[in-house]
């Protein structure tokens, strides 16, 4: 036959893994899953909020007065149709642009309209539009009159308060990607609601018209004012800019226009005239250059070719002397110089040259009275363009003056100018279709549109999932307990051994099926502490937990069954001398036990217990001593855990709870490591803490924790994630908690 012990280590093994993965995060939970879990934790709370939230919808919509809605549909034109083809007021641009329509928009939830409705029909004498809004102006609140006229006051009073009703019941809304807007009037009355959304209208309509020609008013009074200040600027500009000129003795000869319309002054008479010296200075500069170039070369001897050109007399006289000449070489070739004909030639030339003398000295005194009656002219010139000049340059200083008088003018003139076109222009600009249609007029509304009970129902839903959430969040925040394994690492920063669920039953007897779901919890709980430590299950180590009844006692006979299953020899310690346990679970007296021995007793051997294992043994805690704290002060109980590891593989004890006693920390310095138990959705995170913040104040090793009485459909962690733990087993594990 297979031995048992061989099924052990199999299921031991698979246990490891799960509690490894366990570990690891694996199987760490979505966060939907875990929003779903506390929805499942809280849902007879949330579904009571939920049906109050529906219950009130209900009895609200009852209770209502029935509202009705009228609507009046407006087209509101991009662009206004201009019959006269002249520009009005606003710049075309302005209406393509957003701000337009949102300007309308505004309009048409003014205060200034409500106030030209009222007006119109009179609401303010009108007690059916109180009272449709359940406004008694006979006695109530805002009015305590009886019959009689009404007062100054009471009236203006009365308008306010219609005024105030009208902007508050009346909607506008813009009919998305199109020019059409909708306004809608609700009150309690059908007729009323359908008569104050079309006098609504028609006044927007009517208010638009009265500001377009409101407008044209103002701006032609304005302008008015402005062109008759303009004119005398104007005539005062230009009587100054003639005085200054004639003061001055400046006469413009020339004047032209710039593209600003300004003008610009191009000629002057000095300017004009001191540019005709100038020319005239410069040709007679230039003739007494030339005549001074003719007199010096005159005075040198030399009469320049084009002196002798510019006289015949020289010219003919030369041209003889050079045809005799000629003649008195023929002769010379022939005969000799005193021969009579070469004489007589001879003596014609000397006559010639002495003419020629005769001639050039002439001209050359001519030259020298042209150069003199040039320089004179020359310097005449001269003066006289050195005092145009000094005129000219007193006139361009006088000019700075003078500009400014002419831009004043300019300007004034343009100012004037434009301001009178743009006043005739606007006499005609109101002539025009106006830009606003009415498309569909209000009609008197058959059924009301409030109250509207799905609407009402759906906002109570909303309401109550919203109060249900804040409730839910509020509950999740006070109950501080650990609720799901995943919180033991987040919340405690402890390793997770393993978890326990809760059961119904003996939960004694479950630990004793080793096909129980108990069994495969604690067995996993078993591998996970394996790994604990680098020599296997710790040799010696306690079980403790918060407070009392949360699973420690039963944690701790079954950790000591799973090891002896193992093979270990085992031996349980019920150090809790307070509140024992273990002597009612192997059912024998607790006349002698751990107190006799921490009070001198050393037959520690003689207080052995037999169980219904063969390797388990069990030393119970013996008579309740006065004082368990003073007991466990001493090294006696150090020295019994180094006597049963002797005879035995694992010693394990049963500690008392820690918070309000001293016993579970003086225990700890007896044994290599404690294992914290946690109830499930019991103690609050900070006593946790507290409990593991008094453990390591004195040093000791907390291997991890093991969550016991986990509800499985609470917490949302199924054992074996899907399978469940004692997977095969068909038969229900018993009623019972593990406790």
């Amino acid at each position: 036959m297979r031995d048992p012990r061989d099924d052990l280590v199999v299921r031991q093994t698979a246990a490891n893994g799960e509690a490894m993965a366990e570990q690891s995060g694996l199987f760490s939970r979505p966060i939907l899953l875990q929003y779903w879990i506390i929805v499942l934790r809280w849902k007879w709370i949330i579904l009571g909020i939920i049906v109050a939230s529906l219950v009130a919808g209900v009895v609200v919509s009852l209770l209502m007065t029935p509202k009705y809605t009228a609507t009046t549909r407006i087209e509101i034109s991009r662009e206004q149709k201009n019959v006269t083809k002249v520009e009005g007021l606003d710049s075309p641009q302005a209406s393509r642009d957003l701000e337009f329509y949102q300007t309308q928009y505004s309009l048409l939830s003014a205060r200034s309209l409500a106030e030209r409705v009222e007006r119109r029909l009179k609401l303010s004498s009108n007690i059916e539009f109180f009272k449709a809004f359940g406004v008694n102006v006979d006695r109530g609140l805002f009015f305590d009159r009886g019959d009689g006229p009404l007062t100054r006051e009471e009236r203006a009073t009365r308008e306010a308060l219609a005024v105030q009703l009208l902007l508050k019941h009346v909607e506008v809304g813009p009919v998305r990607n199109s020019s059409l807007v909708d306004v809608t009037f609700t009150s309690a009355s059908p007729t009323l609601s359908a008569q104050i959304a079309n006098t609504w209208v028609e006044q927007f309509v009517q208010a638009t018209i009265d500001r377009r020609f409101s407008s044209t008013v103002d701006a032609r009074r304005f302008l008015e004012g402005r062109l008759g200040e303009l004119r005398s600027r104007l005539e005062t500009s230009e009587r100054d800019l003639v005085n200054y000129a004639q003061q001055k003795s400046i006469v413009a000869l020339g004047a032209s226009k710039d593209a600003t319309g300004r003008t610009e002054v191009e000629r002057t008479l000095t300017s004009v005239d001191l540019e005709a010296l100038n020319d005239a200075l410069s040709k007679a500069i230039a003739d007494r250059l030339a005549a001074e170039s003719r007199s010096s070369a005159g005075s040198s001897g030399q009469v320049s070719a084009e002196g002798v050109t510019g006289s015949s007399a020289v010219s003919s006289l030369r041209q003889r002397r050079a045809e005799v000449s000629a003649e008195y070489q023929k002769l010379l070739v022939q005969f000799e110089p005193g021969y009579p004909a070469a004489r007589s030639l001879a003596e014609q030339i000397r006559s010639l040259d002495a003419s020629i003398a005769r001639e050039e000295s002439r001209i050359r005194g001519s030259r020298s009275q042209e150069f003199a009656e040039a320089s004179a002219r020359e310097q005449g010139l001269r003066q006289q363009v050195e005092a145009l000049k000094t005129r000219l340059g007193r006139q361009q200083r006088d000019s700075i003056q003078y500009n400014i008088f002419q831009r004043e003018t300019d300007t004034n003139r343009q100012l004037y100018d434009a301001l009178l076109q743009r006043y005739k222009e606007i006499g005609v600009t109101g002539i025009g279709a106006n830009n606003i249609a009415i498309v569909d007029p209000a009609k008197v509304p058959q059924r009301p549109s409030a109250p509207s009970l799905p609407l009402n129902l759906a906002f109570a839903l909303l309401a109550g999932l919203g109060l249900a959430g804040l409730a839910t969040l509020g509950l999740e925040q006070i109950d501080e307990g650990v609720r799901d394994p995943g919180e033991v690492t987040r919340s405690l920063q402890l390793p997770l051994l393993g978890s326990v669920p809760a059961i119904q039953g003996d939960a004694y007897a479950l630990i004793n099926d080793t096909k129980s779901i108990l069994w495969e919890a604690y067995l996993s709980i078993h591998s996970n502490l394996t790994f604990s430590t680098d020599h296997g299950v710790p040799k010696a180590f306690m079980v403790t937990s918060t407070q009392p009844a949360e699973g420690k006692s039963t944690t701790t006979w079954a950790l000591a069954k799973v090891l002896s299953r193992t093979g270990q020899r085992v031996v349980i310690v019920d150090a809790d001398m307070r509140s024992p346990t273990l002597q009612d679970i192997i059912g024998v007296p607790n006349t002698r036990g751990l107190s006799n021995y921490l009070a001198g007793d050393d037959d520690w051997k003689g207080m052995l217990h037999d169980t219904d294992g063969q390797d388990l043994k069990v030393i119970t805690a013996g008579p309740r001593p006065p004082s368990a704290a003073e007991l466990l002060s001493g090294e006696r109980m150090r020295r019994l855990v180094e006597h049963l590891l002797t005879m035995f593989d694992q010693v394990v004890i049963d500690s008392p709870p820690i918070l309000g006693l001293a016993d579970a920390p003086l225990l700890s310095r007896a044994v290599e490591g404690v294992v914290f138990v946690i109830e499930a959705q019991n103690v609050a995170v900070r006593g946790l803490h507290a409990s593991l913040g008094r453990l390591r104040s004195v040093h000791a090793h907390v291997y991890g924790a093991v969550l016991t009485k986990l509800n499985e459909k609470q917490a949302g962690y199924g054992y074996g994630y899907g399978y469940g733990y004692g997977y095969g087993n068909t038969d229900d594990a018993g009623a019972g908690k593990a406790g």
